[in-house]
């Protein structure tokens, strides 16, 4: 497997710009008159100085300090796409955006529709093949238009997702996927998520199509689903970076290592870094949860109080601290200018 490495020089540059800027942030809508209007969040550096608010919060969930819509900082920065899985929002990954841009990226992330919490509509949700074409339509808005977030490098890149998400970055990095694959695999897992959600459209002919994205120079999966349809030719013949992260504790789904394990042993090993965090749990990759939060979303939706679950005692301030550091140094690293 691909081995983290980190110059000083790449270093000593993202530090350089941690100190100098503070985090901006805005939402801006995508397409408004089409049939598939996107909700974006947008992070990204600047040298405006507050005053800060708190973005991403929720009763459950804790936020970000961000300074609302600032004024991006000069010159181009390299540029995150993030992912949010199966009935998510763009606050589920917004702590790993903050990390983002402390070292210098503008980060983005969309309401998927259909599949977000505020859009549950079934006719969007049947069209997964958009998710993928989501993340692309974000990047052509922000290389069209640089008040955004700031002028993007074009040559630096990167798609992150989680759950869902993961599965919605493979194919922009340009796995193809077949679902005849997943309903064969599903017999063995027939109580798997990945194989009892039925809104996704998962026979739909339009998801055999290529989605990939040129413009993505590498890619993080974290602990992706239905990597079982992807298909072992299209894994093996992809020609970005890429970091798998899974989730070592079970929670009843299919295992991690028919998920990430399927794409770390297809994908091409020259250019694959592959961890499991024994401790984590599918959820851990989420927001922090509140004090009293578990039990507050268990009395509102039974059995969803599991979103705040991690395994083992260190916490999941400290997976973050883990994924994040994984995350940031396999990207400075794959990203770096040459």
């Amino acid at each position: 497997m691909l081995k983290l490495f980190v110059s000083l020089a790449v270093l000593i540059s993202f530090a350089t710009v941690a100190e100098a800027e503070d985090i901006g942030f805005r939402t801006v809508g995508i397409g408004g008159e089409g049939p598939r209007p996107l909700n974006v969040a947008l992070w990204y550096p600047t040298k405006d100085t507050g005053p800060e608010g708190v973005v991403a919060e929720t009763p459950a969930f804790e936020g970000e300090p961000v300074i609302r819509e600032a004024r991006p900082s000069a010159g181009a920065h390299p540029l995150v796409v993030l992912s949010h899985g199966y009935g998510g929002t763009w606050r589920n990954l917004s702590w790993l955006a903050v990390d983002f841009v402390k070292r210098g990226y503008a980060v983005a992330a969309p309401d998927h529709p259909g599949t977000t919490h505020f859009n549950r509509d079934p006719r969007q949700a049947a069209m997964l093949w958009e998710r993928p074409h989501d993340l692309s339509r974000v990047i052509d808005a922000l290389k069209k238009d640089q008040a955004l977030a700031g002028a993007i490098d074009p040559q630096r890149i990167a798609a992150i997702g989680h759950s869902l998400g993961g599965w919605s970055v493979t194919a922009l990095a340009g796995a193809r996927f077949d679902p005849d694959l997943l309903a064969k695999a599903c017999v063995s897992y027939a109580q798997s998520r990945s194989c009892t959600v039925d809104d996704l459209g998962l026979t739909a002919p339009r998801l055999r199509q290529d989605m990939r994205d040129p413009r993505i120079r590498a890619f993080v999966s974290l602990d992706l689903g239905m990597a079982l349809g992807f298909i072992r030719k299209s894994l093996a013949e992809v020609t970005v970076p890429a970091l798998l992260i899974g989730a070592g504790v079970d929670i009843g789904d299919m295992p991690a290592e028919k998920e990430t394990g399927w794409l770390a042993e297809n994908l091409p090993a020259e250019s694959t870094q592959t961890h499991m965090i024994p401790d984590a749990m599918h959820f851990s990759f989420l927001q922090l949860c509140k004090p009293g939060a578990e039990a507050m979303i268990e009395a509102e939706d039974p059995g969803d109080g599991i979103v705040c679950r991690d395994g083992g005692d260190r916490g999941r301030r400290a997976i973050h601290t883990e994924v994040a550091g994984l995350v940031t140094e396999f990207l400075d690293r794959v990203l770096s200018p040459h």
